[in-house]
């Protein structure tokens, strides 16, 4: 068959045995292909309509004016859409797609890893095994901190957000939420509505992000958000590295302001900042929010059927432009 898709990054092998049998396929299974040998096989491939790629792929309006007028959709296997210039897709009259619903539930899932992570001293208790344990702790040492009977302060109440309200809301936690707007009551399952997000941090031990990253929030978890909250608060990231000022939190970190953290997303990928790494206080995980294999399988299958969409002439289900 001719391939009408090309991979730019590797996917389970089932996605792959699918876009071939759907709509011929060349696939990069070895490893992830840069923006410029995308291009070049795009440019090369005249029968290639579509490209699959992942968010280190990024599509700046320089790349994006590069690719042939054969190209008819960019499908980001991701939620996030930072790494696609949409104003420059648009010009082109190229649709891109992503994935989005997909991934709620093994990211909420991640969030609570994380939480119970940090408040129960997960990376100081695993470091303990690791060397063997054979010390003797009395009832005052490596003390953690209870998740239920706390309050969790959400910022955006998205799918995630919502996701994550009602996992900790079965823990005993009482949910607060920040949002651009209030959610009916319905997907509210009595978690309290704050307008005013600085209100609302002063009754948070533990601050959940899921707000998504732009100009605007960025380096927006800052040194004068954490001192609104009582110290010795737990921060969770599950959302974007962005959102958050590091220097600021790593002192708050040093400072007690914050007991401590649980991140899966940071500024700079895989090039993280060290200085997490000399903090027994950070339970971290290398950006896994949706690592499971039935996620990346379900994210596969939605980009897969945005190209189905477009080969046969529709607009793609998840069309952000």
């Amino acid at each position: 068959m001719t391939a009408r898709l090309l991979c730019a990054t590797p996917l389970i092998q089932p996605l792959i045995d699918r876009a071939q049998a759907e709509f011929g396929v060349i696939a990069s299974q070895d490893g992830q292909l840069t923006v410029a040998q995308t291009i070049d096989t795009l440019k090369n491939t005249p029968s290639l309509k579509a490209v699959l790629i992942s968010s280190r792929i990024r599509f700046d309006a320089a790349a994006i004016e590069q690719l042939p007028a054969n190209v008819r959709l960019i499908a980001t296997c991701s939620v996030g859409y930072e790494h696609i210039d949409l104003a420059a897709a648009a010009a082109r009259g190229i649709f891109v797609t992503n994935t989005p619903d997909v991934v709620t539930e093994a990211t909420a899932d991640l969030a609570l890893f994380l939480m119970l992570g940090a408040l129960r001293r997960g990376r100081e208790y695993a470091a303990i095994m690791e060397r063997g344990w054979r010390e003797r702790f009395g009832l005052s040492d490596m003390l953690g901190l209870d998740f239920h009977g706390k309050t969790l302060g959400i910022i955006g109440m998205g799918r995630i957000g919502r996701a994550v309200a009602k996992r900790a809301a079965a823990f005993g936690v009482k949910v607060l939420y920040h949002n651009r707007r209030r959610l009916a009551p319905a997907l509210e399952q009595g978690a309290v509505y704050y307008s005013d997000v600085r209100a609302m941090l002063p009754q948070c031990q533990i601050l959940s992000l899921h707000a998504p990253g732009d100009a605007a929030s960025n380096g927006s978890i800052d040194a004068g958000v954490l001192a609104l909250l009582p110290r010795g608060a737990v921060l969770v990231n599950t959302s974007r590295g962005s959102l958050v000022n590091e220097d600021d939190l790593v002192a708050a970190l040093e400072s007690g302001q914050l007991a401590a953290a649980g991140l899966d997303v940071f500024r700079a990928e895989p090039e993280y900042d060290l200085r997490f790494q000399q903090l027994p206080n950070v339970f971290m995980t290398p950006h896994m929010g949706t690592a499971t294999v039935e996620t990346r399988a379900a994210m596969g299958h939605r980009a897969l059927d945005n190209v189905a969409d477009v080969l046969a002439g529709q607009t793609p289900r998840d069309a952000l432009v």
